[in-house]
């Protein structure tokens, strides 16, 4: 099943790769770029904002191409994308560069997760899921340390590997991915799905989970400041640690949510999040504990966006495509929402102080779990499903 399914794993390599590791870039950029952290901080937020709008727009005018053809037009736009960013002598057109990656990526992690989630039998779905969302994880093991550590040298070196890589995996999908066709759905089959009450119940938790994250990890570099010295070398290794976690996380949810009830899996997994984002004041100025506490919230933070995969999908399969597009929307438009309320709350709270509005936007993530599970008539944190 992996070898089938890497092609698309890859793509969202790709994708997570190029989000992830402009966190780790931002005192570079803001220097080279002649800004503030909180203003090349919203290069996060402009990326995440136009994924999040752009998704079920672009979906829908791409839908009737098969999904080779789909994820290849997307990948050409995501790599020209990156190009123009490495290129930008200002602000403002980087900022108008992270906009054109952002279309192009829009198209790539929905696409990728419906074609591999079609590939699989339904028994197996979960982990086919985890696989191709292991590539967007997985980004943030490899992709954003690397990147990290390559971007001490010079921030735009990383984005033309960005852009290779987004190359290679254009080359995957164009060799190894075959001609799949799914059901075609129009933007206002999309926009039907949206209104309807389960679903914005069950997306409401992908907004304020990936929220809360992003509050504090869209300025990561320098809320690690203190224990780092300023250091890329040692920001890579807590990067790194966080983003192992993040893939044991994606690993172990994907086996977790095809025996269990997926909303008990991701309730559980927001309560340790809660816990790791109130702690992280108390640990981010020293560098063991940084170290043990990033590799804990990685694997945290590897749960929620597959297990949202799993109770939509569990929930209509005949609208894979669409809800899967909605939830890639509403992750990034709670990136956008976290970048933006982390660059306003330093205006009062330092970046190593941003974990606690973080916790508590996950609580808000927690209680739209508990809310919804009981609305649907499921028991929140309930028994094994065999």
């Amino acid at each position: 099943m992996f070898l089938r399914l890497f092609p698309l794993a890859l793509a969202t390599f790709a994708v997570g790769t190029d989000g992830f590791v402009i966190a780790g870039l931002l005192p570079a950029i803001a220097a080279d770029l002649d800004v503030g952290v909180a203003a090349a901080g919203q290069l996060v937020t402009a990326f995440a904002l136009t994924f999040a709008a752009a998704a079920p727009v672009l979906g829908a005018a791409t839908a009737a191409l098969d999904r080779r053809k789909a994820l290849l037009a997307a990948l050409t736009v995501f790599v020209i994308g990156n190009v123009a960013t490495a290129l930008a002598p200002t602000y403002e057109i980087a900022l108008t560069s992270r906009i054109l990656t952002a279309a192009g990526a829009g198209i790539i992690t929905s696409t990728a997760s419906s074609a591999g989630a079609a590939m699989v039998p339904p028994e197996r779905r979960g982990r086919a899921l985890a696989t191709v969302m292991g590539g967007l994880v997985s980004a943030s093991a490899l992709g954003l340390p690397i990147g990290t550590l390559i971007g001490g040298a010079d921030w735009r070196i990383t984005m033309w590997v960005v852009a290779g890589v987004g190359v290679v995996a254009a080359i995957g999908i164009a060799v190894r991915l075959p001609a799949l066709s799914l059901p075609v759905p129009s933007l206002r089959d999309r926009v039907a799905y949206l209104v309807r009450p389960w679903v914005l119940v069950t997306l409401a938790p992908t907004v304020a989970a990936m929220a809360g994250t992003y509050i504090l990890y869209t300025y990561i570099g320098v809320a690690l400041e203190g224990a780092t010295g300023g250091s890329a070398a040692l920001l890579t290794i807590v990067l790194l640690l966080w983003g192992l976690g993040a893939v044991a996380g994606n690993t172990l949810v994907g086996r977790l949510t095809d025996r269990f009830d997926a909303t008990t899996v991701l309730a559980w997994s927001i309560a340790a999040a809660v816990v790791l984002l109130a702690v992280s004041p108390l640990v981010v100025a020293s560098l063991p504990a940084a170290l043990a506490w990033g590799a804990l919230w990685g694997v945290a933070t590897g749960f929620p966006t597959v297990a949202q995969q799993h109770r939509l999908v569990t929930r209509a399969p005949e609208a894979t495509p669409i809800l899967l597009g909605l939830n890639s929307s509403a992750v990034y438009a709670g990136i956008a929402l976290g970048g933006a309320l982390g660059g306003i709350a330093q205006t009062w709270l330092t970046p190593a102080q941003l974990g606690l509005p973080g916790a508590a936007v996950m609580v808000v993530a927690l209680g739209f779990v508990l809310a919804g599970s009981r609305l649907s008539g499921a028991a929140p944190v309930a028994s094994a499903q065999q």
